[in-house]
């Protein structure tokens, strides 16, 4: 049996904090993550902590390689080394997926703060809610909002996912780049990005001073070096290797298996009393002086309206009911106007659920209104006209895309019994009142009982039974989490899996939300955002999915600007076949969707003509193959892939690492849990379960079964909860473990019933020694803890420290010693401090490493200036003398003049310009040595050394 001796260095080892940058400096990390790890993700991660002196580093791996799991190995790590101010700024559109992918993947507690959750924080007495020990998720725009409390906060690390959107930071009037760059400026970075290079060499500068300003000289050094025509490539290249690291899908084929998307399309024809009711609203919305869609809001108006006719007839007779009910309202009223609209626009986007990045993004957009003062007998015709509208279209009891849904659902499951998939459907459409319309339609056409839908609410009857339903079947789970939004989420979601066929969502569910046992998906409404239908799709196709998935569209066969639309985002995004689908490459040249869907909108509303259409989208595709098909290609082959030839071999031996240290990890944590829950809890070794039957008051513990964790979800089950060193319990282990009570004893160490054989320690049966365990504790660059072992038998022969290290291997009994040698105990002492002297030497020498590659670079960062200032030089002079050739060709004497009047002015900005190369050097030398000057100060180690325990050993 494991002894206290066992729970002791097992419990400082599973804890240590490394220096090493090999797989073991992520061992906790990768033993706490509840997801199937590849090598390269484990090598990004490992990237991430190459030097302790680095202000961050950019992942550049390729779409598809799962940049959310390498950022969460090192949020893990950051976490276990407990530097828990932790914080991740994204894409609004991405807070919900990261938010689960950390609760679910990693166990780590978070928050999405925005404008509710922060001003409630602060209601409730908390002054900067970005100060709390839980990993804080936040969009783009709020941390811009915020930046101040953010600077404040002190973020051990910040991860800035799509950082491609900040690549123009570098622009003064890039305020939100700015605003981000100023808040993170003293935390260390994580830059998460497919596609740091667009179409410019500026955008890596641009990402490389939201890292560090030190890492190139200023923009004009840059240009001057690298993007002039003697520019080095090789060595910028060199430059980037310390804090880029790219990983592509080719080099790694031989770990991940991607299945296929097949794209199918539905089409359908309208009725005449359909295309009518759209001629008649599509004309209405080509007005410009009507007062149901107010100036401040004419493009957003304009474009949920477009959308919701695109959806059914059902979800545009609601929002005209809507406008008509608001301009109801102002006839009632003053009649004016004020321009402050914002309410009635915010009620349309939220209760028809349309995605509600349109609102925040065109809300600093739009114009704002003066007061205008209304014609009481033109407003009333409008509200006639609307009324009009919304019955008509009320009238409309199912319209032909409704009933081809039933045609596209039929094609779906007869692909899905052909691959053997199951028998569901994912149904997507960007509004919620033609998503109650459809349940309805099919549940009337034979799915009665077998729809669910999902929304940002999940407010019906059905749902809330759901739910109910559902946490009475997991009462004495641990899938309970606790948050209600999540639960009913997971609810459905375990619904649509296990009982439902359909599953019918609004845009939410393209955040968050993992549906790999799905292999259909039907877009009902097809959004025109081109990144909205790849995260759609990326719910089913994903990591993890085992059958190819089939997307299917409709196509309105009377409307050619929706038939164009369609071909745009097929042909030109690629977004409905192939292995990955759209590339990040070609959804990078989309700065923002809501500008790209702006862009169609406006191919809507000014062609009149199947030919203008046509023109219309042509030019569109023109411009798209342009960005796409950039001229930077080559260049970004040549700066961002093949940045080592052994990258096969180095990737297996990541793999084969990582197995060990997670057995190694999983071996120790075992032993040490059941020395210290001895007595409070029921173990089934052979299954790595216990039923802890006594609780532990004031570790906030509860009694239950718990399983430990494992890679093999198999052999998870719902019944246990997953213990690993992040819960509660596992801390409170790995605690009393550090303190349990190591008297001087001796330990026999039985080898002959070992289940299996350790030659190192067989050749040692029937021998006796002595031991001591000291854990040194170095603060320099970064804090590094060593467990050292240093042993002696009997004899005065040095035991080394891998022999120690397997005695722990085997069971062990304690007891009085037979004998304690004082003379081979000083010995051992001697021994103990020759090997703490080396083990610190060798810190030492790793440290210096660091700061010469920080020195290197700083200098490299003066050279850089220095170049720009005296190219600036050079130019004058090369212009001097142009001049000068101008004036020996000058016609006339006022042309003469005119030279010489101009060489003088170069002339003095050349001996000006001579005078700041001096002044300019002085700074940069100085600014280089302060910084230097740091570095030192902190390359001073302070060492101390605690003994752990001393004991005598034999082996049997």
């Amino acid at each position: 049996m494991s002894t206290n001796y066992h729970a002791k260095y097992f419990a400082h080892e599973l804890t240590r904090q490394t220096a090493e940058n090999g797989v073991e400096k992520l061992s906790r990390s990768l033993f706490d993550a509840n997801v199937d790890l590849n090598p390269h993700q484990i090598e990004a991660a490992l990237f991430a902590f190459r030097s302790p002196l680095s202000k961050g580093v950019l992942i550049a791996d390729e779409v598809g390689l799962g940049k959310t799991i390498e950022a969460g190995l090192v949020l893990c790590q950051y976490w276990a080394e407990r530097k828990r101010k932790l914080l991740i700024i994204c894409p609004a559109s991405l807070r919900k997926q990261w938010s689960m992918e950390l609760e679910e993947k990693f166990n780590l507690p978070n928050i999405i703060l925005e404008t509710k959750t922060f001003n409630e924080l602060y209601r409730n007495g908390n002054s900067n809610p970005f100060d709390q020990e839980k990993v804080i998720i936040t969009s783009y725009h709020f941390a811009n909002r915020k930046k101040e409390e953010i600077r404040l906060s002190g973020f051990h690390l910040s991860v800035i996912d799509e950082a491609h959107k900040l690549r123009n930071v570098y622009r003064n009037s890039n305020k939100l780049g700015k605003g981000i760059k100023w808040a993170t400026e003293d935390t260390k970075k994580l830059l998460l990005t497919a596609t740091p290079l667009q179409n410019s060499l500026l955008e890596l500068y641009g990402l490389s001073t939201l890292i560090d300003d030190h890492l190139f000289g200023d923009i004009g050094a840059f240009r001057a070096q690298y993007m002039s025509s003697e520019r080095d490539l090789s060595e910028l290249k060199e430059r980037l290797k310390l804090f880029t690291h790219r990983t592509l899908r080719s080099q790694v084929q031989e770990y991940i298996q991607y299945t296929e998307r097949k794209a199918y399309t539905t089409p359908f024809t309208p009725t005449d009393d359909e295309q009518a009711l759209y001629q008649a609203i599509s004309d209405f919305l080509l007005r410009d002086d009507t007062y149901a869609i107010p100036q401040r809001q004419r493009v957003l108006t304009t474009l949920i309206l477009r959308k919701l006719l695109a959806s059914s007839s059902r979800a545009v007779a609601g929002t005209l009911q809507t406008m008509k009910e608001r301009l109801e309202e102002l006839l009632k009223g003053s009649q004016e106007e004020q321009g402050n609209d914002n309410a009635w626009i915010e009620e349309i986007v939220t209760e028809d659920e349309m995605e509600y990045d349109l609102f925040e993004e065109n809300e600093e957009d739009e114009a704002v209104d003066k007061t205008v003062t209304f014609d009481k007998e033109k407003l009333q015709k409008e509200i006639d006209e609307l009324d009009r509208y919304a019955k008509w279209a009320h009238s409309i009891q199912v319209d032909s895309k409704t009933k081809a849904l039933l045609t596209a659902i039929d094609t779906g499951f007869n692909k899905m019994e052909k691959m053997g998939a199951n028998r569901k459907a994912l149904i997507f459409t960007e509004s919620k009142r033609t998503q109650e319309y459809l349940k309805h339609f099919l549940e009337a056409n034979g799915f009665a009982g077998k729809v669910v839908i999902f929304n940002g609410t999940n407010i019906d009857g059905e749902s809330k039974r759901i739910f109910d339903k559902w946490l009475e079947a997991n009462r004495d789970t641990n899938l309970i989490s606790g948050s209600k939004t999540a639960d009913k989420r997971q609810a459905l979601i375990d619904y649509f899996r296990n009982e439902s066929e359909i599953m019918i969502a609004t845009e939410s569910a393209s955040e968050g939300v993992n549906l790999q046992f799905c292999s259909l998906l039907i877009n009902y409404d097809l959004p025109w955002n081109p990144q909205r239908i790849e995260q759609r799709i990326g719910r089913c196709h994903r990591y993890g999915q085992k059958h190819d998935v089939v997307v299917i569209n409709f196509l309105n066969k009377r409307n050619d600007a929706d038939t164009r639309v369609y071909e745009l985002l097929r042909d030109k995004f690629n977004l409905f076949t192939g292995v990955l689908g759209a590339s990040d490459e070609v959804l990078g040249t989309i700065e923002s969707g809501v500008d790209f869907e702006k862009r169609i909108l406006e191919i809507y509303q000014e062609c009149r003509s199947s030919e203008e259409i046509t023109s219309a989208f042509e030019k569109l595709q023109n411009e798209l193959e342009s960005q796409i098909k950039s001229k930077m290609d080559d260049t970004k082959k040549n700066l961002l892939e093949h940045f080592d030839e052994d990258v096969h071999s180095r990737l297996k031996f990541h793999l084969d690492e990582t197995n060990y240290q997670l057995d190694r990890f999983s071996k120790m944590f075992w032993a040490l849990t059941s020395v210290i829950l001895k007595g409070r809890a029921r173990f089934i070794d052979n299954k790595h379960q216990f039923e802890l039957i006594h609780p532990i008051e004031y570790a906030e513990v509860n009694q239950g079964k718990y399983q430990l964790i494992t890679k093999d979800k198999e052999k998870q089950t719902h019944t246990h909860q997953i213990y690993r060193l992040s819960h509660p319990l596992g801390e409170y282990v790995l605690g009393e473990g550090q303190k349990a009570k190591t008297p001087k004893k001796e330990l026999v160490f039985d080898i002959t019933n070992h289940p299996y054989r350790i030659s190192l320690i067989e050749g040692l049966v029937g021998v006796s020694g002595y031991l001591i365990l000291t854990k040194i504790t170095i603060d320099s660059y970064q804090r590094e803890e060593y467990l050292l072992f240093s042993g002696l038998t009997d004899s005065g022969e040095i035991i080394d420290q891998e022999i120690c290290e397997k005695f722990f291997n085997c069971n062990a009994q304690a007891i009085e010693p037979s004998q304690w040698s004082v003379d081979l105990n000083e010995r051992l002492k001697q021994d103990t401090e020759r090997h703490i002297a080396a083990t610190v030497n060798n810190s030492l020498e790793n440290n210096n490493r660091f700061f010469q590659e920080e020195r290197e670079r700083l200098e490299k960062w003066a050279d850089d200036l220095m170049i720009a200032a005296e190219k600036d030089l050079a130019d004058t002079k090369m212009k001097i003398k142009e001049l000068k050739r101008k004036a020996r060709q000058a016609k006339t004497t006022e042309e003469q003049h005119s030279f010489q009047k101009e060489i003088k002015e170069m002339e003095r900005k050349q001996r000006k310009q001579r005078q700041q190369i001096f002044d300019v050097e002085d700074e940069i030398g100085e600014k280089r040595d302060e910084l230097i000057d740091e570095l030192e100060k902190q390359l001073v180690q302070k060492t101390t050394s605690e003994e752990l325990f001393t004991i005598r050993w034999s082996v049997i």
